[in-house]
Formats: C-alpha cells, structure tokens, sequence
C-alpha cells in the first residue's frame, strides 16, 4: 500500500477500465483490436501524466478471462509506473485473476493516500453481466469508511449504481444499489463515486456525492441510447487529482486521431 503523503499534497490517481484484452494478441472487439487501442492510451497517459501517485483498473481487464490475456494487461500496464490496483468486472474471470497477482497487491481493496482513502468494491457475479455487492463487499465498505472518519473516501466499482438515461443497459447496473447509498449515507466522508462498465463518461453531482463513470480504453457506448449502439469517440483515460480539502478535479483524456469501423458481424460485446 503506498505511503499516505502528507495531507497538504493531492495525488494524482489515473483510472483506465474496461480494456477487454484478448489472448490472441490480435482479438478484436466488434473490430476494434483492443490491445492496440490499449496502447495507445497508455502513450497518452505516459505523454500526459509524469507523475502518478496511483493507477486504478476498474474491471473488464479481458474479454476472455484468460491467463495470457491478464499476463498481457500486466505487462502492459507495467508501463506505468505507479502503484496499481485492479478489481473484476462482468468479463473478468476471479479466479484467475487471483492467479496471476498472486504475491502482489494488485487486488488490495483500500488504498490510503494523501487525506483519502479508496476503497474498491467487487460489484461482479461471475456467470452474469449485471452486478451485486455481496454482503462481504458491504462490510468492507461500512468498516473501511468507519476506521477512518477523518478521511475524504472515493469509493469505486464496476457497475453503474444509478440510471444512466439508457434503456438497454439499463438492466446490467448494480442491482442492489440502495444497499450501497444506504451506507454511504450514514458516512458524509464520501465524496465520490467512480466506476467504469458503460464505456462513456458521466460527471455529476448526487446531493452532496460526485458521480463519475469513465471510457473504455476500446469502443464507445452511445449515451442515452434505447438499443446497443456505439459512438464515434475514441477509447480514453480518467485523471483525478485529489485535494486535501474533499474536492477532486478531474477529467477525461482521449486519444486523438484515432479512426475505428465497427465490425458488427464479429464477436459482440
């Protein structure tokens, strides 16, 4: 776990999701090859981004759950040289990811650092696309935001705990999100809410909670869409820069030039 820095300093965390590696260093999702799109947001990154105070990977690492596929995202990854954490999403395979960040704290789920702490959530039940925060995921959440009250808290999952205004993705949410805002509610630490899964970026405020969702690091989910449907955006990064005060800056950084034609008769999302 990284060192909390003195509270007067606001790290800088990097959030990529949603990379959706193959083990074929060639897999295509609907077209897209998606360790090349990877890449390239990891050169933007890198261009962006000289100092990281943590990297977060917020579910969906593969599309194949596969051991090669988690061994090319770490690689991959490495490039960025900061501490990192990762948690599962729909397509993530556990217990595999267990395997390959053996005797590393790669899935660590609380991070204290500077005047916060994170805490990320496994909101993903294998076998099915939607989400749910097991009752073990729930008492993490409520003991790590009671062992440290005079902390600012980011909470983050993989799926989306509210209605995103799109009608397909709709059911594949978390499904039990008012277990969730029950206990952030008795915890007004908790400045924020940051997630991944719906490939698009939302950024808006929840009474006195900052939602935040993030692109993929592949395709694009067209926002507010009634039926599956992509956009023409290109994949991108999240940075946050937390301030000592509670406040967070943030924004989505994309990669620029980057031209994709959809392939709807290959593998589907």
């Amino acid at each position: 776990m990284p060192n909390p820095s003195a509270e007067s300093v606001a790290p800088l965390i990097v959030q990529i999701t949603d990379p959706h590696l193959f083990a074929d260093a060639d897999g295509r999702l609907l077209g897209m090859n998606t360790r090349d799109s990877l890449e390239k947001v990891i050169d933007k990154v890198l261009l962006e981004q000289p100092q990281i105070d943590l990297l977060l990977i917020t579910g969906d690492l593969t599309q194949d759950g596969s051991v090669a596929s988690y061994q090319a995202f770490q690689r991959m990854s490495a490039r960025i040289q900061a501490p990192t954490r990762w948690f599962a999403g729909n397509h993530d395979e556990p217990l595999v990811m267990d395997e390959v960040t053996r005797g590393t704290d790669l899935l660590e789920p609380v991070v204290d650092i500077g005047a916060w702490r994170i805490i990320l959530l496994n909101s993903a039940v294998p076998g099915t696309v939607p989400g749910r925060l097991a009752d073990a995921e729930l008492q993490l959440l409520e003991r790590s935001l009671s062992e440290a009250p005079d902390r600012h808290h980011l909470i983050c999952l993989h799926h989306h705990p509210i209605s995103i205004d799109c009608k397909w993705m709709e059911p594949i949410g978390l499904r039990n999100a008012d277990a969730l805002f029950a206990i952030i509610e008795r915890y007004p630490q908790t400045k924020a809410l940051l997630w991944g899964h719906i490939h698009q970026e939302i950024d808006q405020p929840l009474g006195s909670l900052r939602l935040l969702a993030t692109p993929s690091t592949c395709i694009q989910f067209k926002p507010r869409s009634d039926d599956f449907a992509l956009d023409d955006l290109p994949p991108g990064y999240r940075w946050l820069r937390l301030q000592a005060d509670g406040e967070i800056e943030t924004a989505v950084s994309r990669v620029e030039g980057y031209a994709f034609k959809p392939d709807f008769s290959s593998d589907g999302y």
